[in-house]
């Protein structure tokens, strides 16, 4: 009999892998119905596509919303999932804003395990990146960075040092550049 016990309470290590295929931005504008997103990410699903990011918000009118969809694979089966989406009912339209001018943000909330004598190192790194600290504990600190997704990586990255204890990303909003719709 094992009289050891094992723990998983250390920090992990996040690896941010380099991606066979680019990331496509999708943005879909839908009713605001219950049901839309299942019927959307069954689309993904039957075609074998995973849904990297998702952001679901109301757009100007309250009778529709805006989903920003993140998924990797080859281009011939994203046109599909884009001609797929199209065809449902409450969805008005499905763009790839990939190779488009668009403002493109992320938001993350990292929370980092650090003690008084690495505190000023962390917070140091967190001002290079725009951070703002959201919370102030005696072994943890917890930041909210904004910005494009290389911007959080390499945030992520040089925190990882101090042991991150949680990670949440928002995923990719977008929205084109000029008077053009999104």
């Amino acid at each position: 009999m094992k009289t050891e016990i094992e723990t998983t309470d250390q920090p992990a290590t996040i690896v941010i892998p380099t991606p066979e295929y680019p990331l496509h931005t999708l943005s879909v504008l839908v009713n605001n119905k219950p049901g839309v997103l299942a019927r959307i990410s069954q689309v993904f699903s039957r075609r074998g596509y995973n849904i990297e990011s998702l952001v679901v918000s109301p757009g100007a009118h309250e009778s529709f919303s805006r989903m920003t969809i993140g998924a990797r694979g080859e281009e011939s089966g994203l046109d599909q999932i884009k001609a797929q989406c199209n065809k449902l009912i409450d969805v008005l339209s499905c763009y790839d804003h990939t190779d488009e001018a668009v403002v493109a943000k992320e938001l993350a909330l990292v929370k980092i395990s650090v003690g008084a004598s690495d505190r000023g190192e962390a917070l140091q790194i967190a001002e290079h990146f725009g951070c703002k600290t959201l919370d102030l504990a005696p072994e943890s600190l917890v930041f909210m960075v904004t910005g494009d997704s290389g911007k959080l990586d390499a945030m992520v990255g040089m925190m990882q040092k101090f042991g991150i204890i949680e990670l949440v990303r928002t995923g990719k909003v977008v929205m084109t550049r000029g008077n053009g719709l999104t």
